[in-house]
Parts: structure tokens; sequence; C-alpha cells
């Protein structure tokens, strides 16, 4: 890809957007299917303790390199998950069931979260966008489509992960610095902290539920490349407020 078109005047040349529980929700959905899960293996199992939940986290985590983020990830982690906790008795239909978890999972509605067009929309006048979204490609395809924000991004990047290997390849398919680059999501964990690791800036935005996975981190509350805001309606300031002190500090 050719380089960037640089835009006079601006430190911050290009802003990334995360999808799922930054544009969209999603993790309510994921949170409804384990609710279900635990409900199958209720008949199983005596669920009084967390170990239902903290087994299938462990399984999702170990799988993650095989199945990747998603759905379809998240389904095999639970039927592997009962057949391990339940020692083999699960019953085929309960495993059916699983599967219908995951299939009404992949078929969730796209519910486009608060005042999130008009901030694009507001960002984009005024900077280069990109949405980087990361999980199962064909999921987060139907997502972004049936988002209706999809006329907002030039172009948009499914990735398998959000490491700074992966934000660093992006920005070198633009011919673009680090430190002209902003990413926006909600996790700390993948929209933030690996930006930061290669000289970048992050807006974070927490969403009112963050799997457990996401919630491990090391960005500092007071980080000064980082601003945090509490909805889409502050990211526009938040993009100007770091574009300033880039051009300060450059």
């Amino acid at each position: 890809m050719s380089s960037l078109a640089q835009r006079d005047g601006q430190a911050i040349q290009l802003v990334g957007f995360d999808g799922d529980d930054t544009l969209w929700k999603s993790e309510d959905y994921y949170r409804a299917a384990e609710a279900d899960f635990e409900a199958i293996l209720a008949g199983y199992l005596d669920l009084g303790d967390s170990r239902m939940q903290q087994h299938l986290l462990a399984v999702e985590r170990r799988n993650l390199k095989v199945f990747g983020y998603g759905a379809k990830g998240m389904t095999l982690s639970m039927i592997e998950t009962a057949i391990e906790l339940t020692q083999a008795r699960i019953a085929a239909h309960d495993i059916q069931r699983i599967v219908e978890i995951g299939r009404a999972t992949l078929q969730h509605p796209v519910d486009v979260i608060a005042g999130v067009r008009e901030a694009v929309g507001a960002i984009a006048a005024e900077y280069q966008v990109v949405l980087i979204t990361k999980g199962d490609l064909f999921h987060q395809e139907q997502k972004i489509e049936q988002s209706g924000l999809a006329d907002l991004f030039p172009r948009v990047e499914v990735v398998s992960e959000k490491d700074s290997r992966t934000y660093a390849r992006v920005l070198g398919e633009f011919g673009l610095p680090a430190q002209q680059f902003a990413m926006i999501g909600n996790s700390l964990r993948s929209d933030v902290e690996p930006v930061l690791a290669i000289g970048g800036w992050g807006i974070y935005t927490p969403y009112a539920v963050t799997w457990a996975h996401e919630q491990e981190h090391g960005v500092a509350a007071d980080e000064p490349r980082m601003r945090e805001v509490p909805d889409a309606a502050g990211w526009p300031a938040a993009v100007q407020a770091l574009d300033a002190l880039a051009r300060r500090q450059g």
C-alpha cells in the first residue's frame, strides 16, 4: 500500500478504531452465552463456586492460539470444558444445546453504541481513519456490514491478535511512524498498551462489561500518552488534545 498522504498541521495523521464494545455491543452477548452454558452444566455439577467460569476461561486462553478469538472458539471451548468438568458424562443433546448457544452468539444483532457514528464522523472529517478489529474474519465482516458504519472507514483491518507486531505491520503498510497514530478502544490490553509500546497514542473508553482476559494489562492510570473518556462523545476532543500534545513534543 502507498504511504498515507500527510495532512498539514497535524502531528497525529491516522486514528484507529476498535470494533467490539467500542463501536458496537458485543460482550453482553458473550455473557448471556456463558449464563446459558452454566445453566446446562447445572444439570451435572454443583455450581455453587466459580469453578465453571474459571475452567472455561483457562480453556479459552489455552485455545486462543488454535481457534483464535470469537464465538466459534468460545463454543469449542465450552464443549471441551463441559466434557472435562462432567468427566465425559454430558449427553449429546446437551452438547447440541451448546452448539446452538454458539450459533445464537454468531447471529446476534449488531447494536451500535450511542454517539458512535457522530463521533467517528467528526474525527474522519479532520483525520484519516482506519477500523482495526480482532476476531473471526467472517463474523467481523458481518458485524461491520450490519453496523452501517462501513462508509466511514476507507480501510478495515480484521486481525487475529492485537499486539505491537500487528500494529507495527498495519502502520508499516500505511508508511506511517507510530508517533503519528492514535488508537481508540475499550481494551487497555489490546487497543492501548501495544500502541503505546511502539510509540503511539491511546484513547480508552471502558465498556460496561469486559472479558477477564482483556482486563490484564500494564498501563498506568496516569499514562501521559493516553486519555480516558467515558463515551464516544469525548473522542473528538481527546484526539485533538493528544494531537496538540504530540505537536508540542515534536
